[in-house]
């Protein structure tokens, strides 16, 4: 009830009944564009036909399987994964979602160096389990009275090498974790160089890069993973949301043959009864194989352009109300005047067709993420009823 009053509160009254493709309806049929896509559960727009061939053939013969015995559908999720993922992979431990594979992340980095210490960003997200939620901006764990120690997390500004230098020069830290863009801060780009001066970092003082690409990942950048671009090799990668095609949940943590030495030394030291669920590996396959084609890459590449061209033109209209495009790919955050200005404009963009969620830990801002597969009548489409809403966000502005 706390979060349905929350958006009541905002004019946000949706319950969601059809949803296809780019589209959800709410209950009495008027739909929208989604432009939220759930932090990028729906990469590929909802009940797409593909990952639901998928899942069908898969339920023919598979069931959840059991996660204690050797199973070729994991075997052959694990194998491709590995191998898109950069840097020298060896290992993936599979999750139900993504908090549990954040939590992987850390527990393996702490085995792999023998340190508790985890340095992450001031008001990231990675999740919302025990120590997800410790990683994060822990205002949840503390509502629970569950917020880690505070010499055994460490928080520091994104963007900030000398905060990050100094944490891991007066610590022995386990491992540095990152969104690769944090999404719940509204999606701020890296400085040049800053993503791979925080690995050499690690590098030198023995930490684990541990990259969170549960939103960023699989292809949303123009590559299938955003760390890509930056020219990072984390020593573990975790994706989850998108893996999904947003029909049958499964996470994953993958990591480096140093790190992931535990499951050599201890099989059972991390169980997860629906990790890996064996009717979810060829779901999460065919979403690797659509995410990582060249042409849905090249697609991406393309459209950001053009929405983003679509977007200036809008925004050289409203300069007073409309600050700044942050964009890496159909990675998108958008800021508006005012502290509550993304809040603002997601209800204008309701209004006007399309929903787009603002950014939980900067309200400003709204995270604007359209599927990978648009195309030029959609991103039309969606440029019209954005600039529909931002003439309403003007007018309420004043």
């Amino acid at each position: 009830p706390g979060k349905i009053e929350t958006f009541r509160g905002v004019g946000v009254d949706l319950v969601i009944g059809k949803r296809e493709g780019p589209y959800i309806y709410d209950i009495d049929g008027r739909h929208l564009i989604d432009c939220h896509i759930n932090g990028g559960t729906f990469n590929l727009g909802h009940r797409n036909p593909d990952i639901i061939a998928a899942l069908e053939e898969a339920m023919r013969t598979l069931d959840i399987g059991n996660h204690h015995f050797a199973s070729e559908a994991r075997n052959s999720l694990a194998k491709k994964l590995i191998a898109s993922a950069p840097g020298e992979m060896q290992f993936v431990v599979f999750a139900s979602g993504g908090s549990e594979a954040v939590d992987v992340a850390i527990k393996t980095a702490r085995y792999a160096t023998k340190r508790r210490v985890i340095v992450s960003i001031d008001s990231g997200y990675h999740g919302r389990t025990g120590l997800s939620g410790a990683v994060g901006d822990n205002d949840a764990a503390k509502f629970f009275l569950s917020a880690g120690a505070d010499d055994e997390f460490i928080r520091v500004p994104f963007n900030d090498l000398d905060a990050m230098k100094n944490a891991l020069e007066q610590n022995e830290v386990a491992g540095v974790i990152i969104e690769t863009m944090p999404a719940t801060m509204g999606f701020p780009l890296p400085k040049d160089n800053y993503l791979a001066n925080v690995k050499t970092l690690c590098e030198e003082h023995g930490a684990v890069y541990i990259a969170d690409e549960v939103q960023t990942g699989l292809g949303r950048t123009g590559s299938l993973w955003a760390i890509e671009g930056y020219g990072v090799e984390p020593d573990i990668l975790v994706t989850g949301k998108g893996l999904s095609g947003g029909i049958y949940p499964i996470a994953a943590t993958i990591m480096t043959a140093k790190c992931g030495g535990w499951l050599v030394e201890n099989g059972f030291g991390h169980v997860s009864t629906f990790g890996g669920a064996e009717v979810g590996c060829p779901v999460a396959e065919k979403v690797i194989d659509i995410c990582g084609d060249a042409e849905t890459l090249a697609n991406v590449r393309a459209m950001s352009k053009y929405l983003i061209d679509g977007l200036e033109k809008i925004r050289a209209q409203y300069p007073d109300h409309f600050l700044e495009i942050r964009a890496n790919g159909l990675v998108m955050g958008l800021k508006f005047a005012g502290d509550m200005g993304g809040i603002l404009m997601s209800k204008c963009l309701y209004e006007s067709g399309i929903w787009a969620m603002f950014a939980g830990y900067d309200m400003s801002v709204l995270q604007f993420k359209p599927i990978l597969l648009i195309d030029d009548a959609l991103a039309d489409e969606t440029l019209a009823r954005f600039e529909e809403g931002m003439t309403k966000f003007a007018e309420m502005m004043g």
